[in-house]
């Protein structure tokens, strides 16, 4: 059984991979629960999910908006907890995605919990919560079973720290139809509020991976694989450049950039123009360039 700082969450007392059908209660013992108090210890716990110390501990996540959890639905990604605002008979007419996710998480032996808006806004942490969130179990995020070969460009970020910035190169990734994205070395935690309110639902489409530089770049040596980051040391120009699938495209630190010993590890160097006042591009913005340079080059 799960502590009791977890309490009715029958769907949370073992991880997402421990549970099998075989464990899973009946559909009619799974009554829909309501929950209308604040201090409810389920919505306590589901709260603390924004906090990244207690996330990490547990190894779950929020995502909210019914547009985020259909995307992880469809990328077979179900919710353990689903909670939805509760309306008024006579309100909000039943929705086909709402109906379709709700059949999901009761298949997988999930939760669903109705409450009020003012106590799903209090979990999500807006003050306009979308009608829904759900809490998943994060999944793993090694280099372990990494097909390089399964898309010609891959990103890789080096300490991001904004999670805005991790959200945006996750959406990015799943624009250009990349692998995934790589983080290297101490970045944003992808699993928080933020970013992944900023991928638009591609934490769920995107294989998202962590690692240290010195694990990278030994696992990239070991096959096929251009490593490609913007820079100002030896570099060409970014349009025409000699791209090769796959294609890691690296960038790094929003402040500080990539460190020197790791931009001479890359086999191709690249520049871009700045026409204006700026030196540099965000790196967000940076990735997004270059992945569509890159992507134009090798569907060429």
């Amino acid at each position: 059984m799960r502590p009791a700082r977890w309490p009715n969450c029958r769907s949370w007392s073992k991880p997402a991979s421990a549970r099998s059908k075989a464990n899973r209660l009946p559909h009619h013992l799974m009554p829909r629960r309501e929950i209308t108090s604040f201090s409810n210890p389920t919505i306590k716990a589901l709260r603390s999910l924004r906090d990244k110390k207690h996330r990490q501990r547990e190894r779950r996540f929020l995502a909210e908006g019914l547009r985020l959890l259909t995307d992880a639905r469809e990328s077979g990604r179900v919710p353990e907890v689903l909670v939805k605002a509760a309306h008024s008979k006579g309100g909000r007419d039943p929705h086909p995605l709402l109906d379709a996710l709700e059949q999901a998480v009761e298949a997988a032996g999930g939760d669903i919990i109705e409450t009020t808006p003012d106590i799903l806004s209090k979990i999500t942490g807006k003050d306009n919560p979308q009608g829904v969130a759900g809490a998943f179990a994060e999944w793993d995020t090694t280099l372990d079973g990494v097909d390089r070969e399964a898309a010609p460009i891959w990103l890789v970020a080096q300490a991001l720290r904004d999670p805005g910035n991790l959200g945006t190169m996750l959406r990015t990734g799943d624009a250009v139809g990349a692998g995934g994205l790589i983080l290297i070395d101490d970045c944003a935690d992808p699993f928080g509020v933020e970013a992944v309110r900023a991928s638009m639902g591609a934490i769920f489409t995107q294989k998202l991976v962590r690692a240290r530089w010195e694990e990278f770049l030994p696992w990239l040596r070991e096959g096929d694989g251009q490593l490609v980051a913007a820079s100002l040391r030896e570099a060409v120009p970014y349009r025409g450049a000699p791209y090769a699938s796959p294609c890691f495209v690296m960038v790094g630190n929003e402040s500080q950039g990539l460190p020197e010993e790791y931009e001479a590890e890359c086999d191709l160097r690249v520049t871009m123009p700045m026409r204006g006042r700026a030196d540099s591009l965000n790196a967000a913005v940076a990735a997004a360039v270059l992945s569509y340079e890159v992507l134009a080059s090798l569907d060429g």
